[in-house]
């Protein structure tokens, strides 16, 4: 089947519990009410249960510059739901807050990504796993390091290896603010 995932695991009926790591990130309107009201979304979501929640960070735009400034966070989960529904749960968070995809990368008011699910490695139209870009992205390594220092991004080492090879400069943790 083109374009379907099935985790080979759910077939038997016996489907794994895995960690699931999401990041979260908002730089537009009420940004750390948006990253309250993401979480609060996955913590409502049957099968889904959160193990960490990060510090909240203010990052700075990668990519495109001229926006403004992120706070972001990484929530890590147990579940044992298929990735794919996962995916689409992360998604239906973003269109709940109203994410709207005009420019790649641009601004929004919440995105909801999913960076790994266990040791899965997926490469689909709508899925790769792990997230193509995680282990270059200190708004994302930064926060998960936070919450599991001995995390490892599949396929491309430590969590805090690949942390510390990166400039994270503009990634700057918010005592401040704490979503629950």
């Amino acid at each position: 089947m083109t374009g379907a995932y099935l985790d080979v695991d759910t077939l038997s009926g016996m489907a794994p519990l895995r960690v699931a790591v999401f990041s979260l990130g908002s730089n537009l309107g009420e940004r750390f009410d948006y990253l309250q009201g993401a979480t609060n979304a996955l913590r409502a979501t049957p099968g889904l249960r959160i193990t960490g929640i990060s510090s909240v960070y203010e990052t700075t735009p990668v990519g495109l510059v001229d926006q403004p400034d992120f706070l972001n966070l990484v929530v890590v989960t147990e579940s044992t739901l298929p990735s794919m529904v996962m995916l689409e749960r992360a998604l239906a968070i973003e269109d709940a807050y109203s994410r709207v995809r005009l420019v790649p990368g641009g601004p929004r008011t919440v995105d909801v990504d999913l960076i790994a699910v266990g040791d899965r490695v997926l490469d689909g139209e709508s899925l790769t796993l792990p997230h193509p870009r995680a282990h270059e992205r200190a708004f994302v390594l930064a926060p998960w390091h936070e919450v599991e220092p001995e995390a490892v991004l599949v396929g491309h080492g430590r969590v805090a290896d690949l942390l510390a090879g990166l400039d994270a400069s503009g990634v700057h943790r918010r005592d401040d603010l704490r979503v629950e």
